[in-house]
This record gives C-alpha cells, sequence and structure tokens, in this order.
C-alpha cells in the first residue's frame, strides 16, 4: 500500500518501525496535492519546507526522538496565522498578509514534530456552509466534483477525503467542523469550547469559534488532539484542563462493557425534533443504520426532548454576526489588509477598502451584526437571543444530566448539494440546524462517516453526529473508535 493512503495511526507506526521515512510520505502526499488541485483544497502549499522539516524529523528520529507526531504530515486551515506562510482567511481583505508569530494550535503540532505542507482553502473568515465563500474559488468534494465539500472548513475535509493530508486542524463556529466532515465522509471532532486555545485563530465569532481535528477515523483525531489541546495563558477563554493523551483511553471498557458489547451501559439519547420534517430519508436511514450498529454494541438509545432546540438557527445568526461586526471592526485598511487605491479621503479609504475586500457573505453578516446591535434593537434581537442561547444550553445539560451519557443524530439535513445549488443564503444557513444547538451551549461534539445517499447521490456521504458533556471528549472519542471498529465507512476512500 502506498503511504500516501494510510491513515495517521498507520503511518506514526510505519515511522516508528524505520517502514518508511518522514521524506518519503511527505513527497507522496505532496505528489497526491499535485495531483488533486482542480479540488481547490490548498490556498498555499510550502514544498521546502515541508521537506525541509520532514528531513530534520528523520534525522531527529534516528537520534532517538519519539515525539508522537514527528515527521507526520498535515494541514493547517488558513484560518490560523502562521508565521512562515501566508493567512488569509479565504479574504481578499488578507491576502498576502503573513503573520509575525504562529497561532497556538500551528506551535503546539509543530512541537510535537508535525510536518505542515500548507494552508486549506476554506469560506471567507469562516462564514459559511458550502466553501463556496471563499476569494480563492470554491472547494469540490472529492467523492463527486460537481457537489460542495461543505463549510467553512471545506479545504481541510476535503484534501483528508482525498488523501492529500492524514489529518487537518479546522475551525467550528457553528458546524465548520462538522458538516464537511460528514460531506466528505471524514471524521471531525469540535472539542468543548476553551479547550483548544484560540490565540492566533482569525476571529469570527469570539465565543463560538473552537479549533478542532479532522482525520480519517476517531484514533486519529483523539492522537492529534491530544497534542492541540491545553490551557494557554495568551487566551482569556482558555479553560483551566491540562493536556490529555486520548488515544490512551479508546479502548477502555466502559464499567458494564464486554469484549462482544462494548458500548453496554452507554446512554444514547435521539432527540425527536432533529428526526422529524426537514430531514431527508436518503440521510435518515444511514444514520439510523449506524445507531442500530451501536446499539448491537451495546448501547441503550433512548428518545429525549430538546424543545428549544429548532431556535438555534435564529439565535445563532443573530449572535454569531452581531460578534463578526466587532471582530472585523480592525479591517479598515490603515493597519493592516487590503487598502484601496481609490480613495480620496479617510472616510473614502475605510469605505472603498471593505467594500474592496470583503466577499458579499461576510457584508452580509456585518451588516446583520451591525443592525442587532445598535441603539433600539440591541434589546429586541441581541439580548433575546442571549437568552435563548441559555435555554438551548439548558436543554442540552439537562438531557446530559438526567437521560443519556451521549446525544447522537444526523449532521445535516442533506447529503451536499450541487455548486451552486443554493444561492439563496437562509437556505444555506438552514443546513446547520443540527450543528448549532452544541456550538451554543459550547459542547464537544463529532461527525463520524454513517454511509451515503442514495439514487443520483449514491457517492455523497452522510454523517453521525455525536455529542457529549462539557469536556466530555474521552467518552465521545472512545464510542466513536469503537463504533469505527465495527464498520468501514471511515475507511472508504473516493478513489475506491
Amino acid at each position: 500500500m502506498s503511504p500516501g493512503w494510510q491513515d495517521l495511526r498507520q503511518q506514526a507506526q510505519a515511522l516508528r518501525e524505520r517502514r518508511v521515512g518522514s521524506e518519503e510520505l511527505v513527497r507522496e502526499h505532496l505528489r497526491r496535492i499535485d495531483e488533486q488541485r482542480e479540488l481547490g483544497a490548498f490556498l498555499h502549499v510550502d514544498r521546502d519546507a515541508a521537506l525541509q522539516a520532514a528531513r530534520a524529523a528523520d534525522a531527529a528520529r534516528a537520534a532517538g526522538d519519539a515525539r508522537p507526531l514527528l515527521g507526520l504530515p498535515l494541514a493547517h486551515k488558513d484560518v490560523f496565522v502562521t508565521r512562515d506562510m501566508p493567512a488569509s482567511a479565504g479574504s481578499r481583505m488578507l491576502q498576502g498578509y503573513r503573520s509575525p508569530f504562529d497561532a497556538t494550535v500551528v506551535e503546539r503540532l509543530r512541537d510535537a514534530g508535525a510536518v505542515c505542507l500548507g494552508k486549506t482553502n476554506m469560506d471567507e473568515f469562516a462564514m459559511g456552509s458550502s466553501n463556496e465563500n471563499s476569494a480563492f474559488g470554491p472547494v469540490r468534494n472529492p467523492w463527486d466534483p460537481q457537489a460542495i465539500a461543505g463549510g467553512s472548513s471545506g479545504g481541510s475535509a476535503a484534501a483528508v477525503a482525498a488523501r492529500m493530508v492524514p489529518a487537518a486542524t479546522g475551525s467550528d463556529t457553528g458546524g465548520s467542523i462538522r458538516q464537511p466532515a460528514a460531506m466528505c465522509g471524514i471524521t471531525g471532532i469540535k472539542p468543548t469550547y476553551g479547550l483548544c486555545s484560540r490565540y492566533g485563530m482569525i476571529a469570527y465569532a469570539s465565543s463560538l469559534d473552537q479549533a478542532g481535528v479532522l482525520a480519517r477515523s476517531a484514533w486519529d483525531c483523539a492522537l492529534v488532539l491530544g497534542q492541540m489541546a491545553g490551557f494557554d495563558p495568551r487566551d482569556s477563554t482558555s479553560a483551566q484542563q491540562p493536556a490529555q493523551d486520548y488515544t490512551g483511553e479508546l479502548d477502555a471498557p466502559l464499567a458494564d462493557a464486554t469484549a462482544a458489547r462494548p458500548l453496554a451501559g452507554l446512554r444514547i439519547g435521539l432527540p425527536r425534533q432533529w428526526f422529524g420534517d426537514g430531514l431527508a430519508a436518503e440521510v435518515e436511514q444511514p444514520v439510523r443504520e449506524a445507531l442500530r450498529r451501536m446499539q448491537q454494541l451495546g448501547a441503550e438509545l433512548l428518545d429525549i426532548d430538546l424543545p428549544r432546540s429548532e431556535l438555534a438557527v435564529a439565535a445563532y445568526y443573530i449572535l454569531a454576526p452581531a460578534e463578526a461586526s466587532s471582530n472585523l471592526a480592525r479591517f479598515d485598511g490603515v493597519r493592516y489588509g487590503h487598502r484601496s487605491r481609490d480613495s480620496s479621503d479617510l472616510r473614502d479609504l475605510y469605505a472603498n477598502s471593505r467594500a474592496e475586500g470583503f466577499g458579499a457573505e461576510v457584508k452580509r453578516r456585518i451588516l446583520i451584526g451591525t443592525y442587532v446591535l445598535s441603539h433600539g434593537y440591541y434589546d429586541a434581537y441581541y439580548l433575546q437571543a442571549q437568552k435563548i442561547r441559555r435555554l438551548i444550553a439548558e436543554d442540552l445539560r439537562d438531557a446530559l444530566v438526567h437521560r443519556c451519557d451521549l446525544i447522537a443524530g444526523p449532521v445535516s439535513p442533506t447529503v451536499a448539494w450541487d455548486l451552486g445549488d443554493k444561492p439563496d443564503p437562509l437556505a444555506q444557513y438552514l443546513a446547520d440546524v443540527y450543528t448549532l444547538p452544541a456550538s451554543l451551549a459550547g459542547l464537544p461534539a463529532m461527525s463520524l462517516p454513517a454511509g451515503f445517499g442514495s439514487g443520483e447521490h449514491a457517492r455523497r456521504p452522510v454523517g453521525l453526529q455525536l455529542v457529549a458533556r462539557h469536556f466530555g471528549e474521552p467518552l465521545l472519542l472512545r464510542a466513536a473508535h469503537h463504533l469505527q471498529q465495527a464498520s468501514d465507512w471511515h475507511l472508504r476512500s473516493p478513489q475506491d
């Protein structure tokens, strides 16, 4: 088997056993990136630096270095600043920008020995559900190039699905890791808010943005997340949680587990509101089949109610644009970023720079956010949305404390749609209906491959979503790992 087709776990083992070198791995992945440029997954590939880092990793391993990610290739979503590569956040506003420092996530993964191959495409400033909002072109789905890859971490998802890299970082504000992971048939995890540092992550909505991982399997996600997570004094929202080896707990049995029933004793809640009108039959059937597989492994399935989860879309699309309006005010053409050449005074400079630098969706959300924060509308919209957010979080917390250990359901109401098929932004906003509640509550959540659509969508993947309590990543990853040990959806490749 070619090294480029193996997952992160297999590559790590091959490197430890000296069956392959990091330079060989990196060259194989660079070749695959070159062969699949038409997918638009990468915005920047740093070939020379990646090969240099791979050679250094091989030398370090020969000298006895045993860091967890030593020599393993990965990529970063372009929302993370990097001092040695551009960081554009998918926007012309930051085209060509180079940061004087690395994001904490970038720094920690490099310190763990990972070799970064480049920066992946994304919806501009992480605003989008399809990766069609990138200023540098859309990302195409490796399973069906006529379809979207999902957003906003679509470049990372497509890169992993097409085996350009075995893992990549992403960011999730309202579903931006889980949704592209589901649509590209890979595994993605959004950890508890605050578990991974946001320092150096270009902000969209600061109370919602969270760094995470996209990879082939739960084991791969656990390996990378363990190196990313941990308290960072440079991030005021960072949780006082120590770093953790998540891979060491994946095979740990639950209290009532047996070899044949590793999920015995696990209670999984199925929200009635997530399986009603609006969920496509070609999505519901694979999701329920995956849940039946978990039931066969010993899990108990329970029907639960999340009565206010249907308000999540309305609340999110008030709160997130409000925060975006504030965060993006810094991009004014003066300090850094795009500066208009067609300006006669300072007022024109501000207006023209922002008009030229921002895309249509970013402008739309800035306008919405400015409106709901304006005098006379703050109480009517923003404060009400904050109250709804609290109620949604209380519903989830009550279910996870008193009724179940995990909550499960679909990731998206449909499979990936065709590029250009949903020009109406409201139709795209509704694609986040199942991912938004966990984001508003700051809970950890995962997307796992669960099968494919039907008919003309038979090559468009479907994802199963799992949600856990705050800092419940060990249980979340363990349940996902056991499901993947008993299924093969995560092993499928677009090249099969």
